[in-house]
């Protein structure tokens, strides 16, 4: 059979390159992909984006089952698009999306709801968002409402980075905001306290399958300094999550969060991830829902599957979610970011890679803001590539994932050197 992914980046290339591996997939398109998934056996790239025109080439290529990637497509309503002409795909559809593609869609939610999460308010004018900061006082949280591919949340431990923020997405949109219907929004939020963890589920409308657990590092810095990132590197499984832990956030936010949806009349299909601040009692609370798998979260957590991920693909597809039993890899899996010179706020482009590995079963490096071209592969991104390796223990997969790194250039490349520093911990 014949998949599609959708979407160019790092998520997407460990997407495609576990479908690959299923004996029943003949060919994976990947629209519109990038240089790692050019040069990847039974991996293709296609060069369309528009959400029609990628329907109308699926369907001519008698495309059997098709795995959306990022947030856009999906807040674009390509999910919709494609059950419109029967096409099998995996996602949520439009109005679902909006649990990601409007913070204040999802924090109304989440308060009608009853799902555990920070106080908030929502502001559309700067004067009385600059108020509520000064009121609130720092730390405080600034999200934009809408698509900032993973940049738009501001953490500011001073009233001053508050608003800068504040003006930023108001005022400015430095953080290049994709706004919603009604112009520039901001959730402001309170600072939760405790240790951050990724839950990531699949959801077939009523079943629900978790994946393994998981742990990304947002700033740009080791010791978690700097600016936020879209993810400079995760690890899975996240020791943070522990089977009580696990057990709470089923049970007090994942399936609320399905039931919730399916009662307002926007069942939820796709996977779903929770961003969790888990405190010191053990105690979860939502920090944010996205639509997706998260980057770099995925490339660990599918270096861990065992399962034949198109088969998972199609029975979450179909419906049948309560047919599937996933197999973890017991290894430690981990994911280094190597990113752009001057990522986040303005990544280089253009620069040359060498050093990069063949393939080989514990290791992996996965692309992302990468092209090909006369064979050379050069950076097209901020988040470039993601090295991910499996091994018995989160130290020894450090050593294996920064030996490879270091054999990997491109000028000005920019990586932690702590990543899983918190489950050596």
């Amino acid at each position: 059979m014949k998949v599609l992914v959708i979407g160019g980046g790092g998520r997407e290339h460990a997407m495609a390159w576990k479908l690959a591996e299923s004996p029943k997939v003949t060919k994976v398109y990947v629209a519109p992909g990038n240089g790692g998934t050019a040069l990847g056996a039974k991996l293709e790239n296609v060069a369309i984006t528009d959400v029609r025109e990628l329907r109308a080439w699926a369907q001519a290529e008698k495309i059997a089952l098709t795995v959306v990637g990022p947030e856009a497509p999906l807040a674009a309503g390509v999910v919709d698009e494609f059950r419109a002409h029967n096409m099998r795909i995996f996602g949520p559809t439009k109005a679902a999306a909006q649990l990601e593609s409007s913070k204040a869609f999802s924090k109304a939610f989440m308060r009608r709801h009853g799902i555990p999460t920070a106080d908030y308010d929502t502001f559309t004018d700067p004067v009385a968002a600059h108020a509520f900061v000064d009121r609130l006082g720092a730390p405080i949280v600034i999200k934009a409402d809408g698509l900032a591919a993973g940049k738009g949340v501001v953490v500011a431990m001073t009233l001053q980075e508050a608003h800068d923020a504040v003006d930023f997405m108001l005022v400015d949109n430095k953080y290049g905001v994709t706004h919603n219907e009604g112009g520039a929004r901001v959730v402001i939020e309170e600072f939760l306290e405790g240790e951050e963890a990724s839950f990531i589920v699949l959801c077939d409308g009523k079943n629900v399958v978790a994946l393994a657990t998981s742990q990304d590092h947002k700033r740009l810095k080791d010791n978690d300094e700097g600016p936020n990132t879209g993810g400079m590197g995760a690890y899975s499984p996240a020791p943070v999550v522990t089977a009580d832990v696990h057990a709470r956030a089923m049970r007090e936010i994942i399936l609320p969060t399905i039931r919730g949806m399916e009662k307002d009349g926007i069942p939820y299909t796709g996977f779903l991830y929770a961003g969790l601040m888990i405190d010191a009692k053990g105690q979860p609370k939502t920090l944010e829902f996205n639509c997706r798998m998260g980057d770099p979260e995925t490339q660990p957590i599918l270096m861990r599957l065992k399962s034949d991920f198109c088969d998972v693909m199609g029975a979450a597809a179909d419906g049948k979610l309560d047919t599937v039993e996933l197999q973890w890899d017991r290894r430690t899996a981990l994911g280094v970011v190597m990113a752009a010179h001057g990522y986040p706020e303005a990544p280089r482009k253009g620069d040359a890679i060498t050093g990069l590995p063949a393939e080989v079963e514990d290791a992996m490096v996965f692309h992302a803001g990468t092209q090909l071209a006369d064979g050379v592969v050069s950076v097209m991104g901020g988040r470039v590539l993601c090295v991910t390796v499996l091994a018995d223990s989160v130290k020894q997969a450090q050593i294996r994932a920064y030996d490879v790194a270091r054999g990997i250039h491109f000028d000005g490349a920019q990586y932690r050197r702590d990543i899983g520093f918190r489950a050596v911990k």
